[in-house]
């Protein structure tokens, strides 16, 4: 499999291979970034996943008020799940417990697209029949009052059929914090690139998974072939000086938003050498017969 070297750095001649999902997105704004970022976080945790979660969000991008609806602070979050009926539930559950509750907040449309899903559309019965409906040029508002004055809230925001998740890089370095400076450098690199999440932690995952398990029942277990500490024990995918092994996951709302997301990582993690991050690039796939979706890391370099 390994077939490429790049700056010291060994490159798999694989490929990640993703999925077909659906996608949503809302502005966040507050009067302070501070607050704007609580919101963001609040509304995004618990979402690493839809194995477990149901729902895999993040914070997409940071911006400026003039770039915002109501020319305060923002973020805009991006939000992705297996189908429209999940992805319609947690987006109503999470901007009702999350940015409806935190201080100063709005929400408005994040993604333009013919498909809607209802968004203040469905929280405006919180305001126990005192909503208010407005109309600003082409944007349908909201006016739900709250204790510290009112929560203004786009009644609906764009739904995309054309996302692609999991995408991914897995980085194999000599120590662990060699490792995850690597992963943090690559994270750093994605972040600049619209329209793309990395929804865990950080935007890195250390524990990756295989499908299935010796367990009844259980749908995902530890990826034992990239466990260094089972080496010697169970068949390895792992070279004899790797020590530690990290994931980055990526979604995107296209295929190209993946790829370069993907790009960015792969080139700055490659940029500091084997001693100083990944001595060992690559990505996981199931042979391509799950995902549609093949990013070859040959390709990306």
């Amino acid at each position: 499999m390994l077939a490429l070297t790049r700056n010291g750095v060994r490159i798999d001649d694989s490929f990640a291979e993703a999925f077909d999902m659906r996608a949503t997105g809302v502005v966040i704004t507050a009067p302070t970034l501070r607050w704007v970022r609580q919101a963001a976080i609040t509304t995004t945790g618990f979402a690493t996943s839809i194995i477990g979660c149901g729902v895999e969000a993040g914070i997409d991008a940071e911006l400026r008020p003039d770039a915002t609806p109501d020319g305060r602070p923002g973020v805009r979050v991006l939000l992705f799940a297996g189908s429209t009926g999940e992805l319609q539930k947690q987006l109503v559950g999470r901007v009702g417990q999350c940015v409806l509750t935190s201080p100063g907040s709005a929400c408005y449309a994040g993604l333009e697209a013919d498909e809607k899903l209802r968004l203040g559309d469905g929280l405006r019965y919180f305001g126990d029949g005192w909503q208010i409906s407005k109309r600003f040029e082409d944007r349908h508002i909201w006016r739900i009052p709250v204790m510290d004055g009112e929560f203004v809230c786009e009644g609906t925001t764009g739904l995309t059929k054309g996302a692609v998740g999991g995408g991914n890089l897995i980085l194999m370095g000599r120590s662990a914090d060699a490792t995850l400076h690597a992963a943090e450098s690559a994270i750093a690199a994605m972040r600049a690139v619209a329209g793309v999440i990395m929804p865990f932690p950080g935007g890195i995952v250390r524990s990756g998974s295989k499908v299935g398990s010796k367990y009844k029942g259980l749908m995902a277990s530890t990826n034992h072939a990239y466990c260094p500490t089972l080496r010697g024990a169970t068949p390895s995918e792992l070279d004899a000086d790797i020590a530690a092994v990290l994931e980055i996951v990526i979604d995107g709302l296209t295929p190209d938003a993946v790829a370069a997301a993907m790009r960015a990582g792969l080139a700055a993690a490659i940029a500091l050498g084997p001693d100083q991050g990944a001595a060992r690039i690559g990505a996981g796939n199931y042979g391509g017969k799950l995902g549609r979706h093949h990013f070859h890391l040959r390709e990306l370099l």
